[in-house]
């Protein structure tokens, strides 16, 4: 029998910090009780510590494979019941087995420890280190009692059961006095029962006599299967089958489907060749011509686009002669389309059968063929490998596909110093004081440290930086990063170090430094050895690698797989169809075309639909999963016309076409509601926005948990290293466009490659560029936010005015109640805001907001300043338009310096005000604050306060048309606008 692999789980619980005092001293004396699998394991109780420290490894023997990823490790930590009245509860950790690793990439991972019920006291964190190990099991001859023999060495609570069953009473006490039942208790009697030296389950470690392991297996997989803790929504986005997958979203498809398998020749010729063709309406199409008569291919018509009711094969033979090649029938088969099956899965597959040819003269001694024919839809799992008559066939281009970004990494070179240089080489003289610095390359990626002079006074002068340099590191990992100190005064390497990036440390968060390395410089041929330098590098997996535009993300999760997350819900697209698109290319230099597919983008998965070839009003009706881990992002979609197709025959590969391009966050959809509707298509072009045409898709996202919902809009939007050790807003803007290339880069090498037009496209690459119209639809949105304060201005100049005297007099009542019941304030605002809000829910927006051309400000635009937006950078443009664009620019940003100005003079004046730059002002401005001071000590506040409403709301006959005393001493104070040049 072939030998199989098992696997164990090794915990290992390192230590926790900062836990809940639960003894009534202060202190805590904790211990750790592990569960996975049915198995249980306990950790040694460290006394009187909020932060103890175990490091203690515990085992488990994982007992199927392929389901660890489908099972959760629970740690739950409690107060040793020695030091208290019982076993008091300080807080639990669930583990995902997604995230377990194998042995060798594990590392140190805090989890913040999680309450049992809303009335936990809970606080701290645990560090974990969690990995699996695959090994060869015992012979298959060895006796149960080797096993059992083998079996992980009993913790501290498997030497002591009576201990156990004590706590276990006192937990249950604990339960009945709490009356909750959030929680199943942590101790589980079946183990209790387990003596110490035999593991928990019987079927763990004994294993089956070898004839009957199959069934065995089959039992255990059967009875395992109801407790993977698996709901239907994890079990849908685990699915990976599309074929099986459910088709809710889009409309089904009718589709002829016809494989032909094989043919049988009672007499067959030798250098002959045959192929099958089928005729069906318009449609002719070969198999592949071969001498074994054995094709096994399954072509799929659109059954709406048959202008016909039969489908003919018919069997050729090809003659290769010496000057030319003929061709023969062999016969035909027809079929009627009204008789033919139909198949919706999960139907089996339907078997071929033989068929006589009839109908050719040549074929009297008799040729068969197999065949299978049938109706089904785009859900039939024949169709992702079949010919596609709506998508030409078997061309690479046009087939749907799925692609995934690559997984992206920070990497941290921390650049220390260098020792031992040798400057110089042996033919040039010694420069006195020179500058250095550090280059580090990754790939195309080049970072440098800033210039150090080394001191040449000092024989032991080492130049130090301590600086970091930031790198985008893509699986799989480029081979070296290179590391190369730069002399800048005779342009020269001094020497350069190569350290292998995938013996490079990683780390989930900042609690850990990186270990500092030692490398040898090597210099040219002359200096094998140029010095050496000392650095500090490390794969940072705690942050998220951004590659997408700040305000269109779809994915905020670490890159390191230990901090991994539940997901919270599914998203599910249906990518139904387009209408009335606009043609955007000639064929045959006649008519116009559009041969339109759609990509999808939300997280590291990239979805393509397939290309319905020139088709103004295409159908495509695929429908696609991903995994939400945040509600709090957005899914975008891109139409494209596809210029791949036929470009061999072009002889060159042109640009996708946009045409147009759509977004949906999804914090703007109701879970478990189907959203379905048309969009209009809009793309921006040097000559103006222009409507494409329509895209019909629906959107779901469902949800299981509303706890789990609510919960992440309280949790931080990017993982904890971003807070703790941020980048710096340039240093991030450059990381990210760093990242953009990269994922541009390696979906461009796919096959067939994403473009990089389209990957561009829709990460939104170019908006840090200038535009005209950018630049106006932001301020546009600046007013539109200040547009309700200066409503309520206006408001209240009219209250103050007496536009309206009973909403004057009113006011002045509310006035009054606000100064004598200051307590009422609070709950009456935030009652009305209640109130307010939840009458506007009637009025919310039904369907998701998708892109807004008027928001976008392209009705409104210029041709020069479209045509400025779509130059390149650096400029292509003639040196009058670059002279009017200029000029604009200047006029614009004067009005922005003026503005600025302004707003610097009011601050700087209110600082005038207690630096005495003004003495006069500053001294009047001293003895209002003295009688101030002496005229609040004996007014009542409350009496101030009234008194000041009742004369801002003074009638107009009580007012001046001329500004108050308070407004012309503060214009009358100093600025430095008078100091600049």
């Amino acid at each position: 029998m072939a030998e199989s692999c098992s696997r164990k789980l090794i915990v290992e619980v390192c230590n926790a910090k900062n836990l809940m005092p639960k003894d009534g001293q202060g202190t805590a004396s904790a211990y750790a009780i592990v569960d996975f699998d049915g198995q249980r394991r306990r950790t040694k109780t460290i006394f009187r510590d909020l932060n103890p420290g175990w490091d203690e490894k515990l085992e488990f023997l994982v007992q199927d494979a392929e389901s660890m990823v489908s099972e959760i490790l629970e740690l739950n930590v409690y107060n040793d019941k020695k030091t208290g009245k019982r076993s008091t509860f300080l807080g639990k950790v669930k583990i995902a087995g997604s995230t377990f690793v194998q042995s060798g990439s594990e590392t140190l991972v805090y989890y913040p420890l999680e309450k049992r019920s809303v009335f936990s006291q809970i606080k701290g964190e645990i560090g974990l280190k969690i990995c699996y190990v695959d090994e060869n099991p015992p012979a298959a001859e060895a006796a149960p009692e080797e096993q059992k023999s083998e079996a992980p060495p009993p913790s501290a609570t498997e030497e002591k059961p009576p201990e156990k069953e004590e706590e276990k009473k006192a937990e249950e006490e604990k339960k009945e006095e709490e009356k909750t039942s959030v929680e199943k208790p942590p101790e589980n009697p079946k183990p209790e029962e387990t003596p110490a030296a035999v593991p928990p389950p019987a079927a763990v470690v004994e294993n089956p006599p070898v004839a009957e392991k199959p069934k065995q297996e089959v039992k255990a997989v059967i009875e395992k299967r109801p407790n993977l803790g698996m709901n239907d929504l994890e079990l849908r986005s685990l699915s990976g089958d599309r074929s099986r997958s459910a088709y809710d979203l889009v409309d089904r498809m009718p589709f002829l489907y016809v494989r032909v398998v094989k043919a049988k020749r009672a007499n067959p010729e030798a250098d002959t060749s045959v192929y099958t063709k089928l005729v069906i309406g318009t449609h002719s199409i070969k198999t592949k011509s071969q001498a074994d008569k054995d094709w096994d291919q399954v072509f799929a018509f659109d059954k709406e686009g048959l202008n016909s009711t039969s489908l003919e094969v018919s069997v050729w033979v090809e003659k290769k002669g010496t000057d030319n090649c003929t061709e023969s029938s062999l016969g035909t088969v027809s079929f009627d389309l009204q008789e033919v099956p139909k198949r919706v899965p999960p139907d089996s597959p339907l078997a071929p059968q033989w068929y006589t040819l009839e109908g050719s003269p040549e074929n009297s001694l008799g040729t068969d063929i197999m065949l299978a024919v049938w109706i089904g839809t785009q859900a039939d799992e024949a169709f992702q490998e079949a010919w596609q008559s709506d998508s030409g066939g078997l061309v690479p281009e046009t087939r749907a596909k799925v692609y995934l970004s690559p997984k992206l990494w920070y990497l941290r070179l921390t650049v220390i110093q260098t020792q031992d240089l040798q400057l110089g080489s042996g033919s040039e003289p010694k420069v006195k004081n020179p500058e250095l610095y550090v280059k580090g390359q990754l790939g195309p990626q080049l970072n440098k440290t800033s210039r150090t002079t080394v001191s040449s006074s000092s024989s032991s002068s080492n130049p130090t930086w301590n600086e970091d340099l930031v790198f985008i590191a893509a699986e799989p990992f480029e081979p070296f990063l290179v590391i190369t100190v730069e002399d800048v005064t005779n342009g020269h390497s001094v020497g350069h170090a190569k350290v292998q990036v995938a013996s490079i440390d990683k780390r989930t968060d900042d609690r850990s430094e990186p270990r500092s390395r030692w490398f040898n410089l090597i210099g040219d041929e002359n200096r094998p050895y140029a010095g050496r330098i000392h650095v500090r590098v490390c794969l940072e997996g705690g942050y998220h690698v951004l590659d997408e535009a700040a305000h269109v993300t779809s994915d905020v999760r670490a890159t390191a797989k230990q901090l991994a997350k539940a997901p919270i819900g599914l998203l599910e697209v249906g990518i139904r169809g387009a209408s009335n698109l606009l043609p955007v290319k000639t064929k045959d230099g006649t008519r116009g075309t559009t041969d339109a597919y759609v990509v999808a983008k939300y997280g590291p998965k990239w979805v393509r639909t397939r290309t319905i070839l020139d088709r103004f009003n295409p159908r495509w009706n695929e429908q696609y999963t991903w995994e939400v881990y945040d509600p709090c992002t957005v899914l975008t979609i891109g139409v494209f016309d596809n210029a791949m197709y036929k470009h061999d025959e072009a002889g060159k590969s042109g640009k996708d076409m946009r045409i147009g391009k759509l977004r949906v966050r999804l914090s703007t959809l109701d879970t478990n509601r189907v959203y379905m509707g048309s969009y209009s298509l809009t793309v921006l072009l040097p000559g103006g926005a222009k409507k494409m045409g329509e895209i019909e898709i629906a959107v779901r996202f469902s949800c299981s948990s509303w706890l789990n919902l609510i919960q992440a809009y309280a949790s931080p939007t990017l993982p904890r290293m971003h807070y703790v050790r941020p980048f710096g807003p340039a240093q991030q803007d450059i990381l990210r466009h760093t990242a953009m290339r990269i994922v541009t880069a390696r979906l461009g090498r796919s096959e067939p490659p994403l473009g990089q037009e389209v990957v561009q496209f829709l990460l939104d690459s170019d908006t840090h560029m200038w535009s005209m119209r950018r630049s106006k639809a932001n301020w546009f949105r600046v007013v539109g936010c200040l547009s309700k304060a200066a409503t309520f201005a206006r408001w209240l100049d009219g209250i103050r005015t007496w536009v309206h005297p009973p909403t004057t007099v009113l006011v002045h009542v509310l006035l009054v109640a606000i100064v004598l019941c200051p307590h009422l304030v609070l709950p009456t605002i935030f009652m009305y805001a209640f109130l307010i809000i939840a009458l506007r829910f009637r009025y919310r927006q039904r369907a998701p907001l998708t892109m807004d051309p008027r928001l976008s400000y392209v009705d409104a635009v210029g041709l020069d300043e479209l045509d400025e937006e779509f130059d390149g950078f650096p400029t292509t443009r003639s040196g009058d338009q670059i002279r009017i664009r200029y000029d604009r620019l200047r006029a614009l940003a004067g009005r922005a310096q003026t503005l600025l100005g302004d707003v610097a003079a009011q601050g700087e004046r209110l600082e005038a005000l207690f630096n005495w730059r003004d003495p006069r002002a500053t001294g009047i401005f001293v003895v209002v604050c003295l009688f101030a001071s002496l005229l609040f000590y004996v007014v009542p506040f409350k009496a101030f306060v009234l008194g000041s409403g009742f004369y801002y709301l003074r009638h107009p006959r009580f007012r001046d048309d001329m500004p108050s005393v308070p407004v012309n001493f503060f214009r009358r104070l100093p600025s430095f606008s008078d100091q600049i040049l």
